[in-house]
């Protein structure tokens, strides 16, 4: 009742909605901002647990050009994408008219949520399908604390890159089928 804002999905819930769609990029822009900041004062991580201060350089104004060069190029993109090609990445299925009375048979998630959709459609029973996700999202925010050495680099650890690469191809697959 709190999120949806009564009973039912109405323009209270359409509102919070649009607000909270709204002020979350705000969000993580300060949240990126912070962490550029503290990245600045403290440096970032050394992967092979090597003390290295000697090739050190400021964060700006190096940094902060190429990361604005590369900001300005990404939106000079999207804007190219989006004013002279609208309809280029765009479904054909968008276009065909609504039939409040026929569920259409092509409804999908998008690519991104394929995965999820899979785990979901694996597993017949509605709860274990949802504990499935929830497991599988949740061991991805676990692997880290099982993590104690102080060497933070896979390169010498060919079991866990064996592993990643294996939970990259499930997820590619999942995605695919």
């Amino acid at each position: 009742e709190w999120i949806w804002g009564g009973f039912s999905v109405d323009k209270a819930t359409l509102t919070r909605f649009f607000a909270f769609h709204f002020i979350l990029p705000f969000i993580i822009a300060a949240l990126v901002l912070v962490h550029l900041l503290f990245l600045h004062e403290t440096g970032s991580n050394n992967p092979l647990g090597l003390n290295s201060n000697v090739d050190k350089i400021p964060f700006h104004p190096y940094y902060t050009m190429k990361d604005f060069l590369g900001v300005v190029l990404l939106i000079s993109f999207f804007m190219l994408m989006v004013l002279f090609f609208p309809d280029l990445l765009g479904d054909p299925d968008n276009y065909t008219p609504a039939n409040p009375l026929n569920t259409p048979p092509h409804i999908k998630p998008e690519w991104y949520f394929l995965f999820a959709y899979a785990i979901l459609r694996s597993i017949p029973n509605k709860l274990g399908g949802v504990l499935a996700l929830v497991l599988s999202i949740l061991i991805l925010i676990f692997l880290p604390l099982i993590h104690t050495s102080k060497q933070r680099s896979l390169m010498f650890r060919p079991i866990s890159q064996m592993l990643y690469w294996a939970l990259a191809a499930n997820l590619l697959i999942l995605t695919w089928i």
